[in-house]
């Protein structure tokens, strides 16, 4: 009997190859003859980098960026060989996973060191690319991402804003003189399974944010 194995990661604990193998090695306790072949899945969040780069030629990318409570975090990334397409995942960079549970507040993490893999992919040559954007920690409307690539949000005295979830209320202006001219240039698809806006009552702010330490108020 032929068996593949493709199951999505179980957020903080197993990847998806590391669950896989667990069935795997169930399947070849029961019959050591089976041949069981394990596939990662992933849905955009962690462990979409892994998946994507198990199938296809390409280079990983090791890189030390700013994490989602302004900490060193090393996150990684894949370069399609054929494309030359960033793949990156959010849940790399600015992941809930990243953080200790009694410390998750998305009034304070930060999308920036998303934007940090976005700068090194493109001085790498990648102009088109491939967002995951599941299991992330933070609520910020991606500031902390366009912050690294060069955007300046700016309150009602012309301050620039903390790039967190909680400076999102102080925006009153949006500088884009120092953005990084080659954006321009730039292909993002987003990878993902859901359709929230940022507010309302479906929107991620009420719907994730609860997973990501926030409290009703």
């Amino acid at each position: 009997m032929n068996i593949v194995v493709a199951i999505d990661s179980f957020k903080g604990s197993l990847s998806s190859t590391e669950a896989g193998n667990i069935v795997k090695n169930a399947a070849l306790k029961i019959e050591p003859s089976y041949n069981v072949i394990v596939r990662p899945l992933a849905d955009g969040g962690e462990g979409t980098v892994e998946a994507l780069s198990s199938g296809v030629k390409g280079e990983l990318i090791e890189l030390e960026v700013t994490g989602p409570l302004f900490e060193k975090v090393t996150a990684k990334y894949f370069i399609m060989a054929e494309n030359n397409t960033a793949v990156i995942e959010m849940a790399s960079a600015a992941g809930l996973t990243l953080i200790e549970e009694n410390k998750r507040n998305p009034l304070k993490t930060t999308t920036f060191g998303v934007g940090e893999l976005i700068l090194d992919a493109i001085e790498k040559g990648c102009r088109r690319f491939i967002i995951g954007i599941g299991g992330s920690a933070t609520n910020d409307g991606g500031i902390g991402m366009l912050g690294a690539l060069g955007y300046n949000f700016l309150d009602e005295k012309g301050k620039s804003v903390t790039l967190n979830g909680g400076g999102l209320k102080d925006i009153k202006s949006i500088c884009n003189d120092n953005v990084n001219p080659i954006l321009k240039k730039c292909i993002f698809k987003v990878a993902c399974d859901v359709t929230n806006p940022l507010c309302g009552e479906l929107g991620c702010s009420k719907v994730f944010a609860p997973q990501k330490g926030a409290d009703a108020e």
